[in-house]
């Protein structure tokens, strides 16, 4: 976030997705909140906030101090026309998001723009959300089109967005054998449960999974109910860019084949949530080493880092948002493991993190997984996969992004130390234990720290050719300076090449 302390040395500034100049000389020279202004305010209240400076200069990407005679007019034409709701949709904005700052001897304004909440989106103009909606991409102000405002008002108006009734989708839907196995999970976990001897459909009504309005008596199929256990050809019917993807990628650049193992709906099973999970879990953790230990006389197998996975894959499942144009992707690879699921976070990223405030996409799933004792209660998912994997001395990055499309992201990948016995463990020798069983078959011949580096940017703008840089450095935990020093390491090495312009361009991975 831009730091006041930038305008001691104007070199330092620049306009990116969280800073914007504006000169705002009005058409008198005195000063005037210019009408380009507005776009802005819209485009950073709907993306993550950011600064605009009012009185200052940009040219040719210099920046100069022109100053405003007249800042306390300024001031107040800007809130009043922040508290207009025919030109502006909210006013986010109180008397200390806006200062006055003294530069060279002149004053500006710096106008610190927060994010929105999901209830205040979409912050738009002119009283019509349709075409007078913004978002903060790169550094620029995008219009969004109307697919993307029909979300946001979808995310602001809907608590869950999994609990409606599918217009007559009914049990011949539902792929009965991922029921089945549910409701096996169920009884093993609650055997003496009053829900474990009712009927299918009963079973389905009391986990969310059926529902039956009292107003007009309408009954069916909700669309929880249909994610989790429906049949695929049902499924992308109800929600057609609906799609799951599980990857096992090599670390190698030089490797021909993109994935040395894949599951997507083809056919061959359901596709539904209940069977990816099923599917992927195991997966996940099929490399993992256990320790022999015992409680009692029984054997425990499950360790701080199966929790962490098995919780964030279903982290990933509930937040989803399956009306997105993302599609849903975990990837497991040597240097960790990634999950994606369409749709930006609900909470910002630092409090989803810190735990204690959640806001579930689909808080039906969410209930569903709970009741065969996977994922955690509200607020504490997120905590306890961190507990759970930094506990094990690994890193993990949360962040999410509007480009290509709305998703988040959750980086979780192994320490140096796990890497270099890794690469030990396949260059033959014969490690006590190893967190997981490489599966390249040669030694890792560059510096673990500089090759991990490279490889997670690689493998980011694989999934996101249009990540900007400082998008980079937010989702890997380093600096905006650290990135473009490891980007022009690749494309001298020939790896990576910038195709088009530098807003509207984007990345082509070329080996």
């Amino acid at each position: 976030m831009f730091d006041l302390q930038s305008l001691d040395d104007l070199s330092r500034l620049s306009e990116s997705l969280d800073l914007e100049c504006k000169l705002a000389q009005g058409l008198d020279g005195k000063g005037a909140v210019p009408k380009e202004f507005w776009p802005t305010y819209s485009a950073m209240a709907n993306a993550h906030g950011g600064v605009v400076l009012l009185g200052v200069r940009e040219k040719d990407g210099a920046f100069s101090i022109a100053g405003l005679e007249t800042p306390v007019k300024v001031r107040g034409d800007l809130f009043n026309t922040l508290n207009n709701r025919a030109k502006v949709s909210v006013n986010l904005l109180t008397d200390e998001n806006v200062i006055e700052a003294q530069v060279e001897g002149k004053t500006i304004l710096v106008v610190s723009i927060p994010a929105a909440t999901r209830k205040q989106k979409p912050v738009f103009l002119n009283g019509q959300p349709l075409g007078n909606t913004y978002r903060r991409l790169h550094d620029g102000d995008r219009r969004c089109d109307d697919d993307t405002v029909k979300r946001m008002l979808a995310e602001q108006l809907e608590d869950s967005r999994d609990n409606y009734i599918l217009n007559k989708f009914g049990m011949q839907d539902i792929e009965l054998e991922s029921l089945r196995a549910y409701r096996n999970a169920f009884a093993v976990h609650r055997p003496s449960h009053p829900w474990v001897d009712v009927g299918d459909v009963d079973f389905l009504r009391l986990i969310g999974g059926w529902r039956e309005e009292r107003d007009s008596g309408v009954a069916g199929l909700t669309a929880a109910g249909l994610l989790m256990f429906g049949k695929w050809s049902s499924i992308a019917e109800a929600f057609p860019l609906y799609f799951l993807d599980y990857q096992e990628r090599s670390n190698d650049p030089d490797s021909q084949t993109r994935w040395l193992d894949r599951i997507v709906p083809d056919g061959s099973w359901s596709g539904n949530l209940y069977d990816f999970f099923r599917r992927v879990i195991r997966k996940l953790t099929a490399d993992l080493k256990v320790p022999f230990v015992l409680k009692g006389e029984s054997r425990i197998d499950d360790t701080p880092t199966h929790q962490a996975l098995r919780e964030a894959l279903v982290n990933c499942l509930i937040h989803a948002d399956y009306t997105g144009r993302a599609s849903l992707l975990v990837v497991k690879q040597p240097t960790g493991f990634l999950f994606r699921n369409p749709g930006v976070l609900r909470v910002p990223a630092a409090m989803a993190l810190q735990g204690g405030a959640s806001d579930c996409r689909n808080r039906t799933l969410h209930q569903m997984f709970l009741f065969i004792n996977l994922g955690e209660r509200a607020g504490s998912g997120l905590p306890k996969i961190i507990a759970g994997w930094k506990g094990e001395g690994h890193s993990i990055s949360l962040a999410d992004s509007f480009e290509p499309f709305d998703q988040t992201v959750l980086e979780m990948n192994w320490s140096e130390s796990s890497l270099a016995i890794s690469s030990a463990t396949s260059a033959g020798s014969s490690p006590i234990s190893s967190p997981i069983s490489s599966p390249i078959s040669s030694p890792i011949s560059s510096p673990i720290s500089s090759l991990k580096t490279e490889e997670r940017i690689i493998q980011r703008l694989r999934d996101d050719p249009k990540c900007s840089a400082q998008q980079l450095g937010d989702a890997l935990g380093i600096s905006k300076r650290a990135v473009l020093k490891q980007i022009e390491k690749l494309k001298q090495q020939g790896r990576l090449s910038r195709i088009g312009s530098a807003k509207g361009g984007h990345w082509e991975i070329l080996k």
